[in-house]
């Protein structure tokens, strides 16, 4: 067998493989043979027909098998005798094929990037000297009373951390706010509707506003939606509300007893605390692991420049694109101005893809150089935990996975978690002061 390699662009090649004239009949030979063993033919017991009968019949399947048998068997033997780290399947042209002849085709097939991995112990990380203090507790159980409160009907003005209950409508430039954004009804037109005077939760400056309102007043409300508003097409729009204030609440937030802290599951108010403080302390090291892990996995991006396989990175920005597209339908954005901005998106999905795709292979590269290994039983233990998750049956959750290659990102999944770990454990951190009116919570 003769094999040629021509480079077509990083990660791409053509390899051109020729295979000798006497392989070429010797597998045409044996796969007319198998056909003749299962042929049936009027007259004839099985497997007994005359070759030429067999041939003449079936020649264009013993031809297809034969090429297909060859092809495989040499197209292997070939990526391994280069010692190609081949991607995904190969393009196969150029096929000659006859009997008497040598069988020549050529394969162009993407490979893996070939690189000096950097320096990956010690990587820099800065985290901030953060801990759970009795004052992050309070805050947190004070948050917990809030959600217990209790609302009174009060005869009076409206003061802040009270509850006005109002009727409103809302326009811009003297149109209703849903011509601008179809799906912002909630934002045009409510009734009855609990405004938390203490809260910055809805638009911001509407609360404010009705400040020393009482029931029956009429108020008229200008607001600015801000620049990240959650909904688009209003962001950094101005608008009006006409305001009708139905009812004046006060606020009154639950004891704070062991009659309250049970209605958190908790024995008595001490272990409401300690549960609290765990709690939080959970969500700091969740928090603080995932600013380390972001820092050294940019530091690593940083350490080496390859190239990529030009289908990895355009599978990978199909993913970013639909996952982008995803995320602004759920967020109300319309199909139109989605389709105004697709440059925009694909410039970004595919600035993203690329890191995705080169963070995948220095991990799986430093995966192989470590001999990090993924067992079935991890694979298991995964699918399991996220059978409970979707409430679905472990068995059946591993079926629908098989059925897309979805073990593989599991397994995947794994890897790199395992990778990011050995990267975490052994990066160089610098603890620096917290930022000002920082906390954990």
């Amino acid at each position: 067998m003769n094999v040629t390699v021509e480079n077509l662009a990083p990660c791409k090649k053509l390899v051109r493989v020729e295979v000798e004239a006497q392989k070429v009949d010797e597998t045409l030979d044996s796969v007319t043979k198998d056909f003749q063993r299962e042929a049936a033919f009027p007259g004839f017991r099985p497997g007994k027909a005359p070759r030429e009968m067999v041939v003449r019949k079936y020649s264009k399947d013993i031809e297809d098998e034969s090429k297909r048998k060859l092809i495989s068997t040499a197209y292997k033997e070939a990526i391994e005798a280069q010692k190609f780290d081949v991607l995904g399947y190969p393009d196969i042209e150029e096929i000659q094929f006859a009997r008497g002849q040598p069988l020549q085709f050529a394969a162009t097939i993407e490979t893996a990037p070939e690189f000096q991995l950097p320096e990956y112990k010690g990587l820099p990380a800065k985290v901030e000297a953060r801990s759970v203090t009795d004052a992050d507790v309070d805050r947190a159980v004070e948050l917990l009373r809030d959600q217990q409160s209790s609302f009174n009907k009060v005869e009076r003005a409206v003061q802040t951390d009270d509850i006005a209950v109002v009727n409103y409508t809302g326009t811009s430039e003297g149109k209703p706010l849903t011509e601008i954004a179809p799906t912002a009804k909630g934002l045009t037109e409510h009734k009855n509707f609990w405004v938390d005077t203490g809260s910055k939760s809805f638009i911001p400056g509407f609360a404010e506003q009705l400040l020393g309102a009482n029931a029956g007043d009429k108020r008229t409300v200008q607001v600015e939606f801000p620049a990240d508003f959650v909904t688009p097409q209003l962001a950094g729009k101005k608008a009006t509300y006409e305001v009708d204030v139905v009812e004046v609440k006060e606020k009154v937030p639950a004891p704070l007893d062991d009659g309250f802290a049970k209605n958190y599951g908790a024995e008595n108010l001490e272990k409401l605390r300690a549960g609290v403080r765990k709690d939080l302390e959970n969500e700091l090291k969740f928090k603080r692991d995932k600013t380390i892990r972001n820092q050294i996995i940019r530091a690593l991006l940083d350490r080496v420049q390859f190239d990529l396989p030009e289908s990895a990175v355009a599978q990978q920005t199909r993913n970013v694109v639909y996952e982008i597209v995803q995320e602004n339908t759920k967020r109300g954005i319309s199909r139109q101005l989605i389709e105004d901005q697709k440059e925009q998106i694909f410039s970004a999905a595919t600035s993203n893809a690329k890191e995705r795709v080169k963070v995948a292979f220095l991990l799986r590269n430093i995966a192989e150089k470590e001999d990090i290994k993924v067992s079935e039983a991890e694979i298991a233990n995964r699918i399991n935990s996220l059978a409970a998750i979707y409430q679905i049956p472990p068995q059946q959750f591993a079926k629908d996975l098989q059925k897309r290659n979805g073990l593989i990102e599991i397994f995947d999944q794994i890897m790199n978690e395992k990778v990011i770990d050995l990267l975490q454990q052994n990066a160089k951190l610098e603890e620096v002061p917290l930022a000002e009116g920082g906390n954990p919570s």
